[in-house]
């Protein structure tokens, strides 16, 4: 199943759409990338004001104390919107004007930086080291180098995934696999809670995170993708 898809005419995300024989709820997934045309987060914050929860993704802070691999990550991303041949803004949307109860289940500042302080030194170096390459890329880059193939997301790991996962399981944990642990323990609490009521949860996290959340939705509570239909990220 595709989640990202890349082709040369559009760059397009999958909001996928999970049902349960036995439970009236639905989990809609909506698989977000950082930077997108303004129409790509308009039509989500749209769907998502008909929710009735949202989860949603963001290393939570108190203001106070901030990560500087956070700060440079977000800037590989907001680095695309000083680029004039993209015309892509970062994603922002205002979950507090939704009207809808919303539930961030995400790490904090603090948290993140426990888990990064656990990758071996080595592997904290290289992905500084890749960062400014990064950052170049999307400030000058054309529109082929930066929606190639390597943007697609499927819900299957490609065998360079697994061997990097594999390699540096310490650098999955702390990018991913707390998080992703954290946010599945938050949906099978939902169903647990309020699993005989007709609602809808909208579960918006970035495309990466979308396969495990399918997947543990679905071997665990049994959950099926019944329906899934294309928003337009980005057009070519």
């Amino acid at each position: 199943m595709q989640i990202i898809e890349v082709t040369e005419f559009w760059v397009r995300s999958a909001v996928i759409r999970l049902r349960h024989r036995q439970s009236p709820l639905e989990f809609v997934i909506y698989p977000m990338i950082h930077m997108a045309e303004p129409a790509f987060y308009e039509a989500v914050t749209a769907r998502l004001g008909k929710a009735d929860v949202v989860v949603a993704e963001g290393i939570r802070g108190d203001g106070r104390r901030r990560s500087p691999l956070v700060g440079a990550l977000m800037l590989s991303y907001t680095a695309l919107r000083f680029n004039r041949r993209m015309k892509l803004v970062k994603q922002a949307i205002d979950y507090r004007a939704l009207g809808v109860p919303v539930i961030n289940p995400d790490v904090t500042v603090e948290q993140f930086e426990d888990g990064w302080r656990k990758v071996p030194l080595a592997h904290r170096l290289g992905v500084w080291c890749i960062l400014p390459v990064v950052i170049l890329v999307r400030l000058f880059g054309g529109t082929q180098l930066i929606w190639s193939k390597s943007m697609e997301v499927n819900d299957l790991p490609s065998p360079e995934d697994e061997d990097r996962i594999d390699a540096m399981p310490e650098l999955e944990a702390a990018f991913a696999g707390t998080r992703d642990q954290r946010l599945l323990a938050a949906l099978y609490r939902l169903h647990e809670e309020r699993g005989d009521e007709p609602i809808e949860v909208a579960v918006v996290y970035g495309a990466g995170h979308v396969a495990v959340i399918v997947e543990g939705l679905t071997t665990q509570l049994g959950y099926k993708a019944r329906s899934a239909d294309w928003l337009t990220v980005a057009v070519l």
